[in-house]
């Protein structure tokens, strides 16, 4: 085989054609790799002039790669996955919790858990970086594979062979109930009684909804299903009386508002809670740092969570 030179292909431009095959947009794959449209309209047709390949079908409502970009496609992903791992390498060897930190936590914990978090992380690791992105578990779940998150908080098991974990902390679930509901006044409440359809739900996407239908007896429906897009707005529906739900125990601290409208209820059973880890690529050579970082946030539990031993 001939030799080739590389001197025209560049890892950017494969970071273009990988997020265009993403969204499936040449408008938002700019956005997202922080380019003109012009500019990565450009760059990869280039790419394509380069590789003497047409990667993708173009028209004015629909992006989608050809057979053949799709094969190049899997390739470039490869070449993106070895050059980030050529990164994290270089990382363990020079001190990997200094520097950029791509951080990955789900909705229902960052809001109530990172702000806490921060300067106890800034005092303890100074030369630490933090890149934050909230996501749903699944997406967190694609960015740790693809090497697009170094790490993420979650709900644990995370949903992949390919990832490694390590527990943090166990977070109890509470009820919350309308003050008037009938389960409010009850003088023992237990997860039998809650497999009403009054009980409201987030979002399909949201790890907690599963958590919560895994452990409440089956829900009988009777109408439209009524949820929320966020524990703020399952709070505020609770508040106005359209049901009760089950919400994580720090996301409710210091919560004042609405304390004549909703009482809050713990619950005697051990699986009415979810562990909460820190999950990583098995692969990353920075593992054993990861597990050190994992016991750093061990050792700072926030009230009235449990650590994991």
């Amino acid at each position: 085989m001939s030799y080739v030179p590389l001197s025209g292909l560049s890892l950017r431009d494969i970071e273009y054609v990988v997020a265009v095959d993403d969204l499936r947009n040449f408008s938002r794959a700019a956005e997202r790799c922080g380019v003109s449209q012009a500019g990565l309209s450009e760059q990869v047709r280039k790419l394509e002039q380069l590789l003497d390949v047409t990667l993708f079908e173009r028209s004015r409502r629909h992006v989608a790669p050809t057979p053949d970009g799709e094969r190049l496609l899997a390739l470039g992903r490869d070449v993106l996955a070895a050059a980030r791992n050529l990164l994290e390498v270089a990382r363990a060897q020079t001190g990997p919790m200094e520097g950029a930190l791509r951080l990955g936590v789900i909705p229902t914990l960052g809001p109530y858990y990172i702000p806490g978090l921060l300067p106890r992380l800034r005092e303890h690791y100074p030369s630490l970086n933090l890149r934050l992105r909230e996501s749903m578990t699944n997406t967190l779940v694609h960015a740790l594979r693809n090497s697009e998150l170094d790490v993420a908080l979650m709900a644990l098991p995370a949903p992949s062979d390919a990832l490694e974990s390590a527990p943090l902390f166990e977070e109890a679930f509470l009820a919350v109930f309308p003050s008037t509901h009938e389960l409010a006044k009850k003088p023992k409440l237990s997860l039998s009684q809650l497999g009403r359809p009054d009980l409201l739900l987030l979002e399909d996407g949201h790890c907690l909804r599963d958590q919560a239908l895994s452990i409440c007896p089956t829900v009988p429906r009777d109408g439209e299903e009524r949820l929320a897009t966020s524990l703020e707005m399952l709070w505020y529906m609770i508040g106005a009386g359209e049901g009760f739900s089950l919400i994580p125990q720090l996301a409710l601290r210091n919560r004042t508002d609405f304390e004549d409208l909703i009482t809050v209820r713990s619950l005697p059973e051990p699986e009415a809670r979810r562990t909460i880890g820190l999950t990583w690529r098995a692969s990353d050579p920075r593992g054993p740092v990861f597990r050190e970082f994992a016991a750093y946030l061990r050792s700072i539990t926030p009230e009235h969570c449990h650590a994991c031993t």
